[in-house]
């Protein structure tokens, strides 16, 4: 029997129990109801951190939320284009069939679908609000030679729970990943992100992300309906705070020449880029999408900007006996990917994939033999695309005239190659 419990500050405490099901393809879920005594009890799973990761982890055992998703606001889109404010380089991903390349959906969405599911099977799941880990206890040295080979959990109110396994979803600044003195790599950039629903001047059929590279940083318009779009720009820390500040009509405005304005533009860059596109057209000639305009922004919604510090996190570690970590509490990334939460929705898939075997065959949840296996998949993806990303934050965070000309070839050439751009889709999709 696979008993599981997820609690957060924010979202619960859930205890659960999955058994493996009759047709022998590993474990549905069944839950119990919380009891409301201080019972030590064992779990098998218990998942710390109630966000969009920690949520999706505990729903993942019986996961339905996509169909509340579809019953709520969410928008499909089939194409994105990326380009540079100081040229026109610019790199179109899309499908030729114009099939969706994926959805957006808000976090406020997908978190009230993920706890619409968790409601769904109440009659299995008691959730606790306002209920948080304050302490975790490991089984010293992380091996059965203490009295109890288990984690040990205190909660806010004094109760207690022990695990065979943890998860520790509870985000970047990870209260499990520091009580098991794991090393995490970090730094803070110089930029904070600004975000907000933003009201088109005329419906369209709005089914493109779009993304422009400024000197101060990526500023992204991404589709949410006929009329909506939802902004992401990567700015100062000062420009962010000013943005946040604007009255709604110079905010707009700010908007709106950030995507049209040609004012990064110098006669020299242009020039070499149409060069450089004309010698990409003759070694490889291929059929290029053509250049869009972005739609104009009318209107924000009251109260809907906010802003958050930027900055790169990596845990030197993903698992240890008893303990894995996903989401943000592995890794945190710049936005400029829209990766960050599909990230930590990756891990959910790989982790529970490696659990569901392990539980199919009898074996220790807790146990590292395939822990490490879960590991290996997600360090060898997240690695390589916090790199990436890294790497292209920096690259375009300067109007330096050697790099821009060096971005601007990457742009294009890359542009030129459909394998190439089939590929960094399908790397970022997993």
């Amino acid at each position: 029997m696979l008993r599981v419990s997820t609690m957060a500050a924010r979202l619960a405490v859930s205890r659960w129990r999955a058994a493996p099901s009759a047709a022998g393809r590993g474990p549905l879920l069944s839950c119990r109801r919380w009891s409301g005594d201080k019972a030590d009890t064992v779990y098998d799973v218990v998942v710390s951190g109630g966000g969009l990761v920690g949520a999706a982890m505990a729903c993942a055992l019986g996961f339905g939320a996509w169909d509340h998703i579809c019953n709520m606001r969410y928008r499909a889109f089939r194409r994105m284009q990326v380009w540079d404010a100081c040229s026109e380089a610019l790199i179109m991903f899309d499908k030729d069939n114009l099939d969706d390349m994926g959805y957006i959906v808000e976090n406020d969405v997908i978190m009230c679908a993920l706890t619409k599911q968790l409601e769904a099977v109440s009659d299995r799941v008691t959730v606790l609000y306002r209920s948080k880990a304050v302490s975790y206890t490991w089984p010293y040295p992380f091996t059965m030679a203490d009295s109890s080979p288990w984690v040990h959990i205190t909660l806010g109110d004094g109760s207690t729970l022990q695990t065979k396994l943890l998860i520790g979803a509870d985000g970047h600044n990870s209260g499990v990943r520091q009580a098991a003195g794991i090393q995490n790599v970090s730094w803070n950039y110089d930029q904070s992100a600004v975000v907000a629903t933003l009201h088109l001047s005329e419906a369209t059929e709005n089914n493109v992300a779009w993304q422009r590279f400024l000197p101060s940083g990526p500023i992204a318009l991404l589709p949410l309906s006929d009329t909506l779009s939802s902004l992401v720009w990567s700015t100062s820390h000062e420009h962010a705070a000013e943005l946040v500040g604007m009255d709604e009509e110079k905010f707009v405005d700010t908007i709106n020449s950030a995507f049209w304005s040609d004012a990064n533009h110098t006669d020299f860059i242009d020039s070499a880029s149409t060069v450089l596109q004309s010698v990409v057209g003759f070694l490889r000639p291929t059929k290029v999408s053509a250049r869009q305009l972005p739609p104009s922004v009318a209107r924000v919604d009251a109260r809907s900007r906010v802003l958050f510090p930027l900055g790169l996190g990596h845990a030197a570690e993903y698992v240890r006996p008893r303990l894995a970590l996903i989401g943000d509490a592995a890794h945190r990334v710049h936005p400029l990917a829209g990766q960050g939460v599909n990230m930590g929705f990756g891990d959910v898939s790989s982790l529970v994939h490696h659990l569901s075997a392990a539980a199919f065959n009898g074996k220790d949840l807790g146990s590292m033999s395939h822990l490490t296996g879960y590991e290996t998949d997600r360090q060898r993806h997240n690695t390589a695309l916090l790199a990436a990303t890294d790497l292209l934050k920096r690259l375009y965070s300067t109007s330096a005239a050697p790099l821009v000309l060096l971005r601007t070839w990457g742009l294009q050439a890359t542009n030129a190659v459909s394998p190439l751009k089939e590929q960094i889709m399908a790397f970022a999709s997993k």
